[in-house]
């Protein structure tokens, strides 16, 4: 267990988090194996959207009691920021292709919309043209879609598929001695933010190893390298640099979903679970003062 108070612990800051607009689909499979090789492939290349099309990742697994056609499934979430001028149009492409191209090719999947919502994509529609008229409208698991034949036997889908406001950029970051220290407790993070229904992390085992900033001194890149935090560079920039004595290493855990409440409850999950590792030697997060957006998480609140 950690010596620290969590009010030692923990510093007196706030994770600075931004809109976005999001879908949420519900893919299920006839097993487990095949669920995860659908979610796998419909959230790849999906970190964030530095360089990404969107950032995407599974929110929870559902039994099979819990789903329309009795199987096992996973909610999946797409998130583009909102101030995106075409966000609307984007996020309808990033579904329709990622739907199309890693769900439909996907033995034994089917994917349902999770948001029932005023407006909405008529993806299944689209989608389904990939059937070549040999596609057709019924009414399956209580659900109205689209039956597409083949090769596999049917996929099925929804017919419309909603999208609502959500929430991109909530963030912990793991200060420690050691690399084995900041990855356990981004880890054990991670996991706990990832029971919370609602909430999704997009990087590589929902840790980043490369936490960025804005801008760069290239005009080319949006974002680079969080200079000031990066322990080996400590000596060469001086005073500049915002490592404190003893780190060697910092993890981050970046947090998506569907309202600022829902990433709150996350964060809290995600420090307490942190929070027990020993040799930790600070939790915080980053922002930007306000300027990149206005969701607020501050740390202490929650503590």
């Amino acid at each position: 267990m950690n010596p620290l108070k969590r009010s030692e612990l923990v510093e007196d800051t706030y994770a600075e988090g931004f809109r976005s607009i999001y879908g949420e689909v519900l893919i299920t499979a006839r097993d487990r194996k095949w669920l995860d090789h659908a979610t796998s492939a419909a959230t790849g290349h999906a970190s964030s959207t530095i360089m990404c099309d969107c950032e995407a990742g599974v929110s929870h697994i559902l039994e099979p009691t819990e789903t329309p056609d009795g199987r096992v499934g996973a909610v999946v979430q797409f998130h583009v920021p909102r101030f995106r001028k075409d966000r609307r149009e984007h996020l309808e492409r990033v579904m329709l292709a990622r739907i199309s191209q890693n769900v439909l090719t996907c033995p034994t999947a089917r994917c349902f919309n999770r948001l029932d919502t005023e407006d909405y994509y008529k993806l299944g529609r689209k989608v389904a043209f990939f059937g070549d008229r040999h596609q057709y409208r019924d009414e399956r698991f209580g659900e109205k879609g689209w039956v597409i034949p083949i090769l596999g036997g049917e996929f099925f889908l929804s017919r419309r598929f909603g999208f609502a406001d959500g929430i991109m950029g909530g963030n912990l970051w793991f200060f420690a001695g050691d690399e084995d220290t900041a990855i356990d407790a981004a880890e054990r993070a991670a996991i706990a933010s990832e029971s919370i229904p609602g909430c999704i992390t997009t990087f590589p085992g929902g840790v980043a190893a490369s936490g960025s900033k804005a801008g760069s001194s290239y005009d080319f890149t949006i974002a680079s390298t969080y200079a000031e935090f990066c322990p080996t560079l400590k000596d060469k920039l001086g005073e500049k640099s915002k490592v404190p004595e003893g780190v060697r290493c910092i993890m981050e855990i970046i947090l998506n979903g569907s309202d600022l409440e829902c990433l709150k409850t996350a964060t809290r999950a995600a420090i307490e679970a942190a929070a027990e590792v020993p040799g930790l030697m600070r939790i915080s997060a980053g922002n930007y003062g306000g300027r990149l957006g206005k969701s607020f998480i501050h740390l202490h609140e929650l503590i």
